[in-house]
């Protein structure tokens, strides 16, 4: 088939932004002329500075960024060729978009310590909730259209600005265009962990070729139930099956959350999990799976700040907020299944 202008065009830019990999490049040595905030923990050094001077990185660049050409980045697997202009599920060329960019204080306290959580959050979703809280950046697609530099500098800025960490919010459907970033981004002296915020209606191997990329992953456990996820999340019907699948895959490369001195998180897995009202989400077998297939000492974040927004007043079962009694027993059910460490 006969590579059309647009695509043709999306491939120079590729090939011009690959950064080439110094023989016997020294891990060490990236950054050095950058200047750090002052309290960065420079024992620290990110996997994915492994990969780029091991030549590593590039390969899977270029691998993924080939998948755009029919799509299955996410787990939609919509075939749109990206590179060509086409759209799938996610509204999203190859070129992206990026809503913000800067220090968040709202995450988990071992992401936040004194600096703040780098958080990017990329517009537009693969998930596309009916109650989801960011619709006007998941659903109406709000941002700006931005390139591989352009998302590498502000993975930079945030690193100046005293972060602990790059925070990737919604990344699932611009894997390739991230990846390219954080190539550039390390040449540049980036060397923060990269954090992976995500519905976890990933592509398995997708998340398999993020290994030693990716330092922390902050996967969101929705729903139990596949009817209850077709209903709500735009006829994802696999989800409770891709989220499981992904996540353990998550848990292989990472294992349980670690943290430095100051309690800054540096490598592992943190699963949240937002409860809803008449338990849509099926807390109590999501614990009971996390217990026996992850382990009773994984951290997770029980959250009760589910509020109808969006098109939730569609549905009556999810047009209110949680009751009282409603959290006391999601909490109780994290407690029977033996988990240890839940965060509330």
């Amino acid at each position: 088939m006969a590579t059309s202008r647009r695509e043709f065009v999306w491939r120079s830019l590729a090939a011009a932004s690959t950064v080439l990999v110094p023989p016997g490049c020294d891990r060490k040595g990236l950054g050095e002329a950058v200047p750090l905030a002052k309290d960065t923990n420079l024992e620290f050094e990110p996997g994915y500075l492994k990969l780029e001077c091991g030549g590593e990185l590039v390969k899977r660049e270029e691998t993924l960024w080939e998948m755009l050409s029919s799509c299955e980045v996410c787990a939609r697997g919509c075939g749109a060729n990206r590179l060509a202009g086409e759209t799938g599920v996610c509204s999203t060329r190859a070129r992206i978009k990026v809503h913000s960019a800067g220090p968040h204080y709202g995450e988990e306290r071992e992401l936040v310590g004194r600096g703040g959580s780098g958080t990017i959050f990329f517009s537009n979703c693969n998930l596309l909730c009916s109650f989801c809280l960011n619709w006007e950046i998941n659903h109406r697609g709000d941002g700006e259209r931005t390139t591989h530099r352009e998302l590498a500098d502000m993975m930079m800025a945030l690193q100046r600005r005293g972060c602990h960490n790059i925070n990737l919010v919604t990344p699932s459907h611009v894997v390739p265009q991230i990846v390219k970033a954080v190539r550039i981004a390390a040449s540049k002296g980036l060397r923060l962990p990269l954090v992976y915020n995500t519905g976890s209606y990933d592509n398995l191997e997708v998340i398999k070729m993020l290994d030693g990329i990716v330092d922390i992953y902050l996967p969101d456990f929705k729903y139990q139930d596949g009817k209850l996820a077709a209903k709500y999340s735009s006829d994802a019907s696999d989800y409770p099956e891709v989220a499981a699948a992904v996540i353990g895959e998550m848990h292989r490369q990472v294992g349980d959350l670690e943290t430095d001195s100051r309690g800054i998180a540096t490598r592992g897995l943190i699963v949240r999990h937002l409860v809803m009202p008449n338990n849509i989400g099926g807390t109590d077998r999501l614990a009971r799976w996390i217990a026996e297939e992850l382990g009773k000492d994984t951290y997770v974040n029980l959250m009760a700040q589910y509020r109808p927004e969006y098109k939730a007043f569609d549905h009556p079962a999810i047009a209110r907020r949680l009751t009282r009694e409603e959290w006391k027993q999601a909490v109780a059910w994290t407690m029977e299944a033996g988990l240890t460490n839940v965060r509330t």
